[in-house]
């Protein structure tokens, strides 16, 4: 009789990944994708063990918050939900929305989890990108930096690149609009539309890309939204490398979970 030997029987235990889905539905189904992609499997068992809360309707508007619109702070409900995934088992934790990464939003939800008293690492998304983007550019360089509106106003990533020694360089006010309706916008949006993404919102997102590549001569687009990259995938644009948050926080994740198990860069394209 013939035992076939998976990467499991000789790799260590992982650790638990729970990811806060809900910020939107599809960003929190497309990291689980991506952290499938990344992983070193030979079959089903190898696979690392993931857990998505997903619940879209207990957590309030972020941007709305953020701009002074609402006075709900959705990181309690946030909190809550990491909270959940912690007592059941979860160890490494993960949310895939960059406008949720603020302070103001993101130190309530991490001070309910840790008030569990359970020993859980969080991986944010806001500092694994700047790591992704500081090696691409390690002389230093120009990154154009694509968000929601709530999210550049509130400078979460401005100020992590700068500390990196990097330029932030923001899309015109006009075309930062545009950006938000193609995630937002009721009629369009990629909030609306996710699968299939529209084409109206896939094009605005890429004509942005294009400015700032072609006009404003940046090194790298960072694409800061989870909702960006379900629309754009492409890992170069005009000879720029594109940063796909989402992916970054992926492998990040199987990084805390199982360090044995990430595939090697070189091994997949984004």
């Amino acid at each position: 009789m013939t035992v076939v030997q998976r990467f499991s029987d000789h790799l260590p235990v992982p650790r638990t990944i729970g990811i806060v889905g809900g910020l939107g539905p599809y960003a929190g189904y497309d990291l689980v994708r991506k952290i499938f992609r990344w992983t070193k499997a030979g079959g089903d068992q190898d696979h690392l063990p993931i857990m998505l809360h997903s619940f879209p309707g207990w957590i309030p508007g972020r941007p709305s918050f953020l701009l002074g619109q609402t006075e709900e702070n959705p990181g309690e409900d946030i909190g809550g939900i990491m909270e959940q995934l912690a007592r059941n088992g979860a160890t490494v934790i993960g949310m895939p929305c960059n406008t949720a990464h603020s302070p103001r939003i993101l130190n309530v939800a991490l001070e309910r989890l840790r008030r569990t008293g359970l020993d859980v690492t969080f991986v944010s998304i806001i500092e694994s990108a700047v790591r992704e983007v500081r090696e691409l550019c390690p002389g230093g360089g120009r990154i154009g930096l694509m968000g929601t509106v709530a999210t550049l106003q509130t400078r979460l990533y401005q100020d992590e690149l700068e500390k990196a020694g990097l330029e932030p360089v923001l899309p015109d006010g006009n075309d930062c609009a545009l950006v938000q309706r193609a995630i937002s916008d009721p009629e369009f949006g990629i909030k609306a539309f996710s699968d299939p993404v529209s084409p109206k919102a896939c094009q605005i997102l890429l004509d942005v890309a294009h400015r700032l590549v072609e006009e404003k001569r940046v090194s790298v687009v960072l694409l800061g939204c989870t909702e960006i990259p379900v629309a754009v995938t492409e890992s170069r644009l005009w000879d720029a490398p594109v940063v796909d948050a989402t992916s970054v926080l992926a492998r990040e994740l199987i990084r805390a979970s199982c360090p044995e198990r990430l595939k090697e860069s070189s091994t997949f394209q984004l």
